[in-house]
């Protein structure tokens, strides 16, 4: 139920702001509005406005529509033409169809800005021991290294740090790096990423790179249990520390975790200390697929004394102006970065893996409600931008199709001819057919290998 009112209020808020921008824009420039929709199909729902407005719930809630009053789809009476959308000028016209996309970047820097205001909790980019084949480990990282610049970049969080890291990386060679040990020593680091695999870098390059959280030591003792898990399955309980694994001596819960994932569907044999008596008990982890790799999983959490992570922690925080630039820097930064991986999926730089839809982004919208407030608010900015950048798209249908052909008016002075204007609706309806299929169908998998 969480998932699905979550999907459910992320919808219906983004396509409301998205219709409205529409909306407001329109009555600006002097258009009668029919109808605002929330929603496709029967109307549940609907009350007139003093205006004449229409304003509907109706039953599909996977999107929404602005009706406006227009030549090309009804008769319009003598005296309502002055206000009808397709009697406007050029100019009008195409701020009316920026206004969608637009609303949808505007309500990003909104929601980014409160949360900069009220402060974001997030890790302090602070590095854990490389793997020693890694191109950390090569290029001389350590455990306890504080990561302050990426690409002269500044950095201030974990998060900040996978952003960035992603961002440059996409298709760089190298990757630089300014970290602080904690005697306060600056170091800059070089990691070579001429090997690393375009698959890598779209799905897991921190962890290909060997860049690893920094993690406090943490006892093998079982925390939390999940009901149908196979370690509650297994007679595992709370408190139970765990001393070895196939007769390998354990220490800390990290070394419990490799085992357990290096064991796919293979039954494993747990020394266990209960009450200080030790006992044998086997499991069988299931087998989960994560990042294209098959890993074993048991369904247990580790028990974590109470001000264990405090000191990992920081708050980003900004007083109103700071806040308001750092908003608007995180929108253009997202926005210009979604295009450029849209770009790239075109010609076949990025895999078309990367497309997702409705299922994934309903499970990613419950699973950010389930976290916290700041979570979700953060995964609507990030939708709304992805909303209001699909739009922009130059396919007909969208608002990007029909601002080419406002851009094509204006550059050769007449309307685009409405026998062109029909094939271009066939051509972005068959685009949005395999667009929305591609979503699917990456979503189906996703779920079936997970």
């Amino acid at each position: 139920m969480t998932t699905l009112l979550a999907f459910l209020v992320t919808i219906a808020l983004l396509v409301v702001v998205h219709e409205f921008g529409h909306y407001a824009v329109a009555r600006l420039c002097g258009v009668k509005v029919l109808r605002f929709s929330v929603g496709f199909g029967r109307i549940v729902a609907s009350r007139h406005d003093r205006h004449g407005t229409e304003w509907a719930l109706s039953a599909i809630p996977m999107g929404g529509y602005v009706k406006m009053l227009d030549e090309r789809e009804t008769a319009v009476a003598a005296q309502d033409l002055a206000s009808a959308f397709n009697r406007k000028n050029v100019w009008q016209r195409s701020a009316i169809i920026l206004a969608g996309p637009m609303a949808n970047l505007l309500l990003a820097v909104l929601l980014y800005w409160g949360l900069y205001l009220t402060g974001v909790p997030a890790f302090k980019p602070i590095l854990g021991e490389p793997p020693a084949n890694s191109a950390a480990h090569a290029a001389g990282i350590r455990a306890g290294e504080t990561v302050t610049r990426i690409g002269g970049e500044r950095i201030e969080s974990w998060q900040d740090m996978h952003w960035r890291v992603l961002r440059e990386g996409i298709d760089a060679e190298r990757l630089e790096l300014e970290t602080r040990d904690a005697a306060g020593h600056l170091y800059f680091r070089t990691l070579d990423l001429s090997t690393v695999a375009d698959a890598d870098r779209e799905n897991r390059l921190l962890e290909t790179l060997g860049l690893m959280r920094f993690m406090p030591e943490i006892a093998p003792v079982i925390g939390e249990l999940l009901p149908q898990g196979r370690a509650a399955s297994a007679g595992l309980q709370s408190g139970d520390r765990i001393l070895a694994v196939n007769g390998q001596a354990v220490e800390r819960w990290d070394q419990l975790v490799q085992y357990v994932r290096q064991a796919p569907a293979r039954k494993i044999e747990l020394t266990v200390e209960r009450d200080k008596r030790p006992m044998l008990i086997a499991v069988t982890p299931d087998a989960s697929t994560e990042a294209g790799q098959t890993i074993g999983k048991i369904g247990a959490g580790p028990r974590i004394p109470a001000g264990t992570f405090e000191s990992l922690q920081t708050r980003m925080r900004y007083p109103l102006g700071a806040a308001l630039v750092h908003a608007v820097d995180k929108t253009w930064e997202l926005s210009s970065f979604s295009l450029e991986m849209l770009g790239r999926m075109v010609i076949g730089q990025v895999s078309l893996k990367n497309i997702s839809g409705p299922v994934t982004i309903a499970d990613y919208a419950g699973q950010s409600a389930r976290s916290s407030l700041n979570s979700f608010i953060a995964f609507l900015a990030l939708i709304s931008i992805s909303l209001g950048v699909l739009n922009l798209l130059p396919i007909p249908l969208l608002d990007g199709g029909h601002l080419l052909y406002y851009l094509a008016e204006i550059m050769t002075g007449r309307p685009v001819p409405e026998r062109i204007q029909e094939i271009g609706q066939k051509v972005g309806m068959a685009l949005l057919g395999v667009l929305m299929f591609l979503a699917l169908f990456n979503d189906f998998q996703r779920l079936l290998t997970q």
